[in-house]
Formats: structure tokens, C-alpha cells, sequence
């Protein structure tokens, strides 16, 4: 598959006087005439909210409305999004729309800690309550440190979901930073998730951290980006995320094959440091790949196009 890039769509710029850094993590729910993307963005460094913009179905270059207020907003004080909300994986399902977010909490010992929760609306993703104050996606005894970033679809009476899991923590410069795999949950309702800590994507080295899985169904064959670093140098340097790809016949079993992605960084600009949190949604006018640009998202998010 080859994807030609289009350009930034957006990036904040102190909007409602609270947008005032990061436009990150776009997800994407499909509607008749329009695109509505749902990101994060922070007030203050520390801390994330959600909202969303709409985007022409036929033109994503076109901003059709910034939502004005945040849809999601941190949870009470210890709970696991205290310190933030960031939106993951969207699905229409029953008449109404589930968002599920990734909820961050600060740590003593390492930075923070990430699980996953669930909002639904009812009025065609303009508005979102949560279900639940506590995750729906959490730690076990087979996943000790963090489950967030879903990608989820409904499929075969099932809700299948793809999810970032943390493996282990590593000290570098006297910082902790953390890494990822990917892993296989399921549900019947899509808010009770069976998970049964297998690694479907395997990390290359124990060092390397891979989020943001998204599938596209394609020729009979489920296709899988997603975005991965190193633990060294990755805050827009030579380990900065890079987009990566895996295909499935059946979902069980994936093939990584990250060199067939065709998208790498621009000679200069937005994304010339850093390519993550791709997010894949086919649409009567062209199948379209969004993703974030330097400084996880600082620099704003743009789109690439599949040649058919």
C-alpha cells in the first residue's frame, strides 16, 4: 500500500483561550458529510483534554467546526485519569457512539500510569458521559504496568480490541521511560474486555515502545499500522516515532513488515522529526491515514491518501 501525504490539516493556537498546546492522538468517527476528529490538546503542559473539529468528508483540509468546550475532562482526584484524557479508538454501535479514551495519572516513582476508559454519546458524538469512574481496560497479573490505546471494532458478534501494553520501564538520563507492545482483548457488550495478556505485535527490542494500533480491512486481509520508538533518543531525535505496519488473515496471527508503510518524514516541516498515532478510515472519497507530526502532536496533525 502506497500513501501519499496531503499536508497539516490543524494545530492549536491558544483557541477558546484553552487549546494552548497539542492537537494529538486524531480519531476518527465517520459521519454522513463530514469527518469528526477527536484529539487532545492541554491548557497546561501537564495535563490533556478532549475535543473534536469536523472536517469535509471530500476535502479534510476543510475545517468545518472547532468544538468550543472540552468533551472529556479529568477524573476526581486518584482515580486513573485524574491528569488526563485522551481520545483512542471510536465506534458507532446501537444508535450510539463509543469513545474509548486513554486516562493518565501521575506517579511517584515513574511518570504515570495509563489505563483505558469508556464514554458513549447519544447524540452523534457531540456529547460523551462516562460509564464508569473507574477503567474498563486495567493492569493484571499478566500486564503489571499500563493498558491504553485501543483500537476497537465490532465484528462477528464481537468487540475486538487492540491495545498498547507496558512491558517494563527504563531508567535513561535519570528519567523513567516506558515500553510497549501490543495485545489482544474481546468482548461481547464492549465494556467487559477479556484480556489474556498474549503479545500479538512483538517489539523488536525490549527497549522499543509500539501504541496506537488502527486496522484497515482490505482484499480479505486485515492490515495494522501503528507507531513505535526507541527509549533513547525519541523526543524528535533518531528514535522519534516512526509509523509501522502488520497484516493478519485472521486477526491471531500478525506478520510485521514496517518497511512497506511507504511514509516517512519529510525533508522538512511538521513532520519532518516524527510520524505517530496513525488513524486509518475508509470513506466513499478516498481512504485516508491522519497522523501526528513533531513533538507528539505539538506541531498539529495532517493526512495521507491511499493510492488505489
Amino acid at each position: 500500500m502506497k500513501w501519499i501525504k496531503k499536508g497539516k490539516i490543524f494545530s492549536v493556537d491558544n483557541n477558546f483561550g484553552w487549546m494552548n498546546s497539542h492537537s494529538q492522538i486524531p480519531t476518527i468517527l465517520l459521519l454522513e458529510d463530514r469527518m469528526r476528529v477527536y484529539f487532545s490538546t492541554r491548557e497546561i503542559k501537564t495535563e490533556s483534554k478532549t475535543t473534536f473539529l469536523d472536517l469535509d468528508i471530500k476535502d479534510p483540509k476543510k475545517i468545518l467546526n472547532i468544538n468550543d468546550k472540552p468533551i472529556l475532562c479529568n477524573g476526581e482526584a486518584g482515580t486513573f485519569d485524574e491528569h488526563g484524557v485522551m481520545p483512542a479508538g471510536v465506534l458507532k454501535y446501537k444508535n450510539k457512539v463509543y469513545l474509548y479514551y486513554s486516562g493518565w495519572s501521575q506517579r511517584c516513582s515513574v511518570p504515570y500510569s495509563n489505563l483505558t476508559g469508556l464514554a458513549i454519546s447519544e447524540d452523534n458524538g457531540k456529547t460523551f458521559k462516562k460509564i464508569s469512574t473507574g477503567p474498563i481496560l486495567s493492569t493484571n497479573i499478566h500486564e503489571p504496568y499500563s493498558a491504553t490505546s485501543p483500537f476497537v471494532f465490532f465484528e462477528k458478534s464481537l468487540f475486538h480490541m487492540f491495545y498498547c501494553s507496558g512491558t517494563s520501564w527504563f531508567k535513561k538520563n535519570n528519567k523513567y521511560e516506558h515500553s510497549y507492545d501490543i495485545k489482544y482483548a474481546y468482548s461481547k457488550d464492549g465494556i467487559n474486555f477479556y484480556q489474556d495478556g498474549k503479545e500479538i505485535i512483538k517489539q523488536k527490542n525490549i527497549e522499543e515502545a509500539i501504541t496506537r494500533p488502527v486496522i484497515l480491512k482490505n482484499n480479505n486481509l486485515y492490515h495494522m499500522y501503528f507507531s513505535f520508538r526507541g527509549s533513547n533518543d525519541f523526543r524528535d531525535g533518531k528514535d522519534a516515532y516512526r509509523l509501522g505496519y502488520a497484516y493478519s488473515k485472521d486477526l491471531k496471527y500478525w506478520h510485521r513488515k514496517d518497511e512497506e508503510t511507504v511514509l516517512d518524514l519529510s525533508k522538512d516541516g511538521w513532520d519532518s522529526k516524527m510520524i505517530a498515532y496513525p488513524y486509518v478510515v475508509q470513506t466513499p472519497y478516498g481512504t485516508y491515514l491522519f497522523y501526528n507530526g513533531n513533538g507528539f502532536g505539538q506541531s498539529g496533525f495532517g493526512y495521507a491518501i491511499l493510492e488505489e
